[in-house]
């Protein structure tokens, strides 16, 4: 038996779900101007998968980083839709959200 596809598969789930939320989080608190710490970090992990011994810790850093740089499309797709109405806007940040005319 080779639990480690289930691992992984559940790794990504979990990385994924997590996500979410962090995107949505930053790009209310910081607006889409955070995409470049998703970069930062997502070629990071990218990194470091490349160099971890173990398989399953680099398959694991290797979602992370392809994670975190679809997050970077992610903050500017949350962006519109808070333009959009869809998520509340950050009222801290009121003159960011005026709608484009």
């Amino acid at each position: 038996m080779h639990p480690s596809g289930l691992l992984i598969g559940l790794g990504a789930f979990l990385i994924i779900g997590l996500l979410h939320p962090v995107v949505i989080k930053a790009e209310y608190h910081l607006g889409t101007g955070v995409w470049w710490v998703f970069l930062v970090t997502g070629l990071s992990a990218l990194t470091g998968s490349v160099f971890a011994a173990n398989a399953l810790l680099s398959a694991l850093l290797g979602v992370t980083g392809f994670s975190l740089l679809w997050s970077i499309r992610e903050v500017f797709e949350q962006a519109e839709r808070v333009r959009k109405g869809w998520f509340p806007a950050n009222p801290k940040r009121a003159e960011k959200n005026e709608p484009n005319p």
